[in-house]
């Protein structure tokens, strides 16, 4: 595993040794109170402090990351399509044991992720799978270690696989990106969305912020396109960044329904 520095309040990975986290220092996460401290896989893994994590989250569906969790501590979703497996979204940490894992479960065919705050040790993924990474190109800039794995798309919808889309919200991000399985849940369709469309403790409603940490809300009208590109896909779950973080039925209206509410709210404060 390489020793490219690693931020260790949000786990990104850089091309070479610096002082300053372009993520965290954005409005969006935020420079711990300690200052900027950082890490790398090789020391992660020499400390035995992290295990492994895969585990079933739904049909078809198993979320991959460590116990415990590290830097922001999001979990990825292995996606068991028919079109083979594929990644959604990247957990920071790596180790053998863990490729041993998904390479048992038939490895992986593809990785995709829904903003920059997950990019994390994406090239550590890709290398280790031979597989490539698919970013949006409105959040190129975030991008903190360059490789030839990273394939950078455009406009509003990319078909990674014959049955698996990406979708650009532009939620959270420029670049946000949801992943859409319409043979997830057995045939009724399943909605990956990291924190572009927020799984919140009420499971009847997601949330929609430009800043989870800090509590920006997104703008009205990103909101409004979000749900008006949503509105043809059909979903019956909606599975969020964390660990069991996960709207079982009904997703669809759930998003129409919040988008309706957070507009309302919205509208009514300008």
């Amino acid at each position: 595993m390489s020793s490219e520095p690693m931020c260790l309040a949000c786990g990104m990975q850089y091309a070479g040794p610096r002082d300053d986290c372009p993520v965290c220092e954005d409005e969006r996460q935020y420079v711990p109170a300690a200052g900027q401290r950082w890490t790398d896989l090789a020391t992660l893994r020499e400390s035995r402090s992290y295990r492994p994590r895969v585990q079933e989250q739904g049909p078809g569906i198993v979320g991959v990351g460590s116990d415990p969790k590290f830097a922001i501590g999001q979990r990825a979703l292995l996606v068991r399509a028919e079109s083979g497996n594929f990644l959604w979204d990247c957990a920071a940490y790596l180790d053998d044991a863990l490729v041993a894992k998904i390479t048992e479960l038939g490895g992986l065919t593809g990785i995709a992720i829904s903003h920059p705050h997950y990019y994390t040790t994406m090239v550590e993924w890709a290398r280790a799978f031979d597989v490539p990474v698919y970013l949006h190109e409105d959040d190129q800039q975030w991008i903190g270690r360059p490789d030839p794995s990273i394939k950078l798309w455009s406009g509003a919808t990319l078909d990674v696989a014959d049955d698996l889309r990406l979708l650009n919200l532009g939620v959270h991000f420029a670049g946000g990106t949801v992943l859409h399985w319409p043979a997830g849940e057995n045939g009724r369709g399943a909605l990956l969305s990291g924190d572009i469309v927020q799984v919140v403790p009420d499971r009847t409603h997601v949330g929609f912020m430009y800043s989870y940490p800090n509590l920006i809300p997104e703008r009205p009208s990103v909101v409004r396109r979000a749900a008006e590109l949503l509105e043809p896909y059909r979903f019956e779950a909606i599975y969020g960044a964390w660990w069991d973080a996960v709207v079982r039925s009904d997703g669809h209206e759930v998003v129409q329904r919040s988008a309706r509410r957070y507009l309302a709210h919205a509208l009514e404060t300008l």
